[in-house]
This record gives structure tokens, sequence and C-alpha cells, in this order.
């Protein structure tokens, strides 16, 4: 029997920390080659250089939005963050917290029958980190549910 997951002071955030590192300075690197290749080149107009530096801009955007996965647990709930959508949860809405072997990040299971992908929390790169992090917020939602099961009834 595994001993049970200590649970952290809330408010606390999960974030792919490594993954969001190769992600924002590969951003950086990409905007920075591609404005100087813009200043470089001196056969290019304005309107080429302009290009150029917006398509850098454009793609550090977008890894930027890649980066900005998390999940957010507080007193109230949890508060995911994907690449375009913001979801907030009440704890009673979370059934269960996945992450398998092989998934790509992890799943909530939902009371209205749903699952919700938290990217906030995947193993990619830090495969150890994800999986201590998914057994947190598992226990942050079991505690959560006991306690608030318990409100209920009394």
């Amino acid at each position: 029997m595994s001993e049970p997951t200590p649970l952290p002071a809330l408010p606390v955030t999960f974030r792919p920390g490594r993954t969001r590192v190769v992600l924002l300075t590969a951003g950086v690197a990409i905007f920075a080659v591609l404005s100087g290749v813009s200043l470089l080149l001196d056969q290019l107009g304005p309107g080429d250089r302009l290009t150029f530096i917006v398509t850098g801009g454009l793609s550090f955007w977008a890894l930027a939005q890649l980066a900005r996965v998390k999940v957010v647990a507080d007193e109230t709930g949890v508060t995911v963050v994907n690449i375009v959508t913001r979801r907030r949860l009440d704890w009673a809405e979370i059934l269960q917290v996945n992450l398998r072997p092989g998934d790509p990040w992890v799943f909530l299971n939902l009371s209205d029958g749903t699952s919700l992908p938290a990217l906030g929390i995947q193993p990619g790169i830090a495969k150890k980190r994800a999986i201590a992090d998914a057994r947190t917020l598992r226990a942050l939602a079991e505690a959560r549910a006991t306690r608030d099961s318990g409100q209920d009834e009394g």
C-alpha cells in the first residue's frame, strides 16, 4: 500500500516547467533570428523586413500560447488553462484525475459525464514530476470531495 500524498498549501499551480522553458527559449530564438536576418540582408525592402519580423513575432506568440498551460488549485476549485481555453471547476465537479501510461497529459473526469484535458500536467520532458503532480491533484480532489460531502450531510 502506498503512503498518502501530502497535501500542499493552497493555492498551488501545476505547470510543465521544462517544457515551458524550451518553448519560450525557442520562441525568443526564432524571433531574434528572423528579426536579425531581416536587418542584415541589405537587398530586403521595408515590407520584406516587416514580414520577417511579424513572422518571428507570430512564431513567438504561438509558442507562448503553448507555454501558458497550467492547472491552478485553490480552496474553492480548480482552474484549467489550456492552449486557447480557460475553465473554472468546483471541486465537486471533479470525479477522477487520470494520468495513464501513454497519456500526453492529465484528464479530469467530470460530473457532467465529460472528460477535460488538463495540459498543465504533462509527462513529456519531466515524467516523474508529472506523476507527482497528478497524484497531488488527485489527493486534493479526493480530500475536497470528502470534506464537501461531509459538510453537505452535517
